[in-house]
């Protein structure tokens, strides 16, 4: 029997007298109890704050995206052990690849962000410098560092691994302790993958904790500093929202919720072109994957009146083919619903859409009864959806989709909105112009606008698949939250903050070097020392160089660039931008480089890129050009090396900036 367990202030908690039965959707019979008595908040809390908090806020971004990366290669060691219970959950191991792989691989995305677009330090940079004042002695910035509350996590039966991974892999990049609630049915699954987080060992105590069960009174006790993110249905996330003392606490509250999802059959995909093929099998992927317990699954399928008939026989051809099916059996296709009961709820549902619908498919049962989970996929005709509301209001949580014909991209576009704002909105063209106009016409109502054709293919994810990297919500109807999209997701869990000062005051605040900020004069060329030796700020002025005719000419003569600025007196001056012939950009970067470049061996091992150039300034031959260059950020990137970046401003004879931009070199540790 599955007896899931809490995991509680270091405490492992089983299911009690109050334990609710978990019925398997295979067999219909009881397969285990999960639940006990709520624990008590302020514990949990207290645990959270007084320990996990504290310990992650401690390590930098780069030490926790380090952790996560561990742990998701750890989690991917034993990843067998959850698909061996995978089934139990009604779903095939096809199905459980985007729960179990698809959680893994969230964390991996997110460990690499980390590294990749966060400091290696304790604040994140939101954005550029904004100059305050003329001198430039007073200075904004931007800046966002980690919520000293907790993160409660509630999270739905369909994806109980990639819904608690999803949400844990953000708010720990952030430095933000979790609690995690999984939906019952399934928090067998959610606390098996919960145990080898805590065997692993990688992270704080205190860092995540789990509640199999109810949560009490967890949401009255949380304050302004706590965030509760949130998974599941329209009408839980409504009592949820509505509870006063969350209202008046000031939590942050994000919900992604299910949605009418729809998907769009441009009009020039005709039967006999790719799109149409596309447009077909994606659309029978979505209503049977998981057994359509998906909150991006299609439930609305907008196509052209004239396409009505070869997409309804082509959808009917696809769906015969997936009979329900037990989900540990490798040849089914399509597996069940979690349970009796949501069975149950979706035929009810359906039969609120009966009014409006009439079902012109409806395939095989496999010869199971409705003591299990059991449902065959099902494809139902609204001859009138304009005067239709239940097929735009009603969400029947399963195998079922509702074909709805439309006149023009303009009545496809007011369709596919009165879903009143869905997580995601696909369309199936080879047009352009189809797409911009789709796109504009449903961007505001839909989180995500997939757009599929033949290009695309070979590559595309899915209409139904989130990706770490993209947003992961939407407006209205679907919550009006969003997850994931990269960093920001990570920045949900983080407080964004205005700070203003002295560059030398934002220089300390943020840890990396504010130009206007004081300059540091190290004791040999920075090029000779060592990642580890640099100072943030430290700083060389270079001596002059002249620019003349002859530079500007050899130049020319040498890469082929003889622009006219620079070669034709009479044509330079007649442009507004210019006094006359005056230096390549790239001239100028050669020479700056010469300037204050240190030529033999030593720590730099590398130039790796050149960010944001500008020019400010014309040079002109006679102009007198030096460098400074300041140490502006380090990053370390392993054991043997790190990366500097280096802000380098250009000079000339007159104290005028004629050009900027950011250096990165990897430097070498000392031994």
């Amino acid at each position: 029997m599955l007896a899931p367990e809490s995991f509680v202030a270091g405490r492992w908690i089983g299911p009690d007298a109050t334990a609710r039965s978990i019925i398997s959707p295979v067999t219909g019979v009881e397969i285990g109890r999960a639940g006990s008595a709520p624990p008590d908040p302020e514990t949990l809390r207290d645990h959270a704050l007084r320990k996990g908090g504290p310990a992650l806020r401690e390590m930098t971004f780069h030490d926790r995206a380090r952790m996560l990366k561990a742990l998701a290669q750890y989690l991917d060691s034993r990843k067998e052990e959850l698909y061996a219970l995978n089934p139990l959950t009604g779903a095939t191991r096809k199905d459980g690849w985007v729960d179990i792989d698809g959680g893994i691989g969230t964390t991996f995305v997110f460990a690499s962000k980390g590294r990749r677009e966060m400091p290696d330090g304790h604040v994140y940079l939101d954005g550029a410098t904004e100059r305050l004042s003329r001198e430039g002695s007073f200075l904004g910035q931007h800046i966002a560092v980690p919520k000293p509350g907790v993160a409660v996590h509630i999270n739905a039966y369909n994806f109980p691994v990639w819904g608690m991974l999803e949400k844990l892999a953000p708010s720990l990049l952030a430095g933000m302790p979790a609690i995690v609630k999984p939906a019952t049915q399934t928090a067998f699954l959610a606390e098996a993958c919960f145990r080898m987080i805590f065997d692993s060992g990688l992270l704080p105590d205190g860092a995540v904790q789990l509640i199999v069960g109810g949560t009490g009174g967890l949401l009255d006790t949380l304050g302004p500093q706590d965030v509760v993110s949130f998974t599941g249905s329209a009408d839980t996330a409504l009592m949820l929202r509505q509870n006063p003392r969350l209202i008046a606490s000031g939590a942050s509250f994000i919900a992604e919720q299910d949605s009418l999802n729809a998907t769009i059959l441009g009009p020039d995909a005709g039967p006999d072109s790719p799109e149409f093929d596309l447009f077909i099998n994606e659309t029978a992927r979505e209503i049977t994957t998981k057994a359509g317990q998906k909150c991006t699954a299609i439930r609305r399928i907008i196509v052209p009146e004239t396409m009505a008939d070869p997409v309804t026989q082509a959808l009917e051809a696809k769906l015969s083919k997936s009979i329900p099916g037990d989900p540990a059996d490798p040849a089914t296709r399509m597996g069940a619903l979690v349970s009796p009961a949501q069975r149950a709820d979706v035929l009810e549902r359906c039969g609120r859409l009966a009014d409006e619908t009439t079902v012109v498919f409806r395939g095989s049962d496999g010869g199971y009864d409705e003591a299990t989970g059991f449902l065959p996929p099902m494809l139902l005709h609204c001859n009138d959806p304009d005067a239709a509301r239940a097929v735009h209001e009603i969400e029947a949580f399963g195998p079922v989709a509702t074909l709805l014909p439309y006149r023009d991209i303009d009545h496809a576009t007011a369709l596919a909105n009165r879903g009143g704002g869905s997580l995601v909105t696909s369309l199936f063209t080879h047009d352009p112009q189809v797409a911009r106009a789709v796109t504009l016409g449903t961007a505001a109502w839909h989180g995500r606008v997939y757009i599929n054709d033949r290009a695309s293919a070979a590559e595309a994810t899915g209409h139904g698949s989130p990706l770490a990297h993209m947003t992961h919500g939407g407006p209205g109807r679907a919550g009006g939250g969003e997850e994931l999209g990269g960093i920001r997701g990570v920045l949900h869990y983080m407080q964004r903050t205005a700070v203003q000062g002295s560059p030398d005051m934002l220089t300390a605040i943020t840890g990396q070097w504010v130009p206007g900020g004081r300059e540091i004069t190290g004791p040999a060329h920075p090029f000779r020392r060592h990642f580890d030796e640099i100072a943030i700020g430290e700083t060389i002025r270079t001596e002059p160089r002249i620019v003349t005719l002859e530079d500007i000419e050899h130049f020319a003569d040498f890469t082929g660039d003889t622009f006219y600025a620079h070669m034709d007196e009479d044509a330079a001056a007649a442009n507004p931008f210019f006094p006359g012939r005056v230096a390549h950009g790239y001239l100028l970067l050669s020479f700056a480089a010469g300037l204050f470049v240190e030529p033999n061996p030593g720590p730099v091992l590398a130039n790796t890129g050149l960010n944001a150039l500008s020019f400010q300034k014309p040079v002109s031959p006679g102009d007198a050009l030096w460098v400074r260059l300041t140490a502006r950020r380090k990053t370390k990137r392993n054991d043997e090396y790190g990366e500097v970046a280096w802000h380098v401003t250009l000079y000339n004879q007159e104290n005028e900036q004629v050009a900027e931009y950011e250096l990165l070199t990897m430097v070498a540790f000392s031994s």
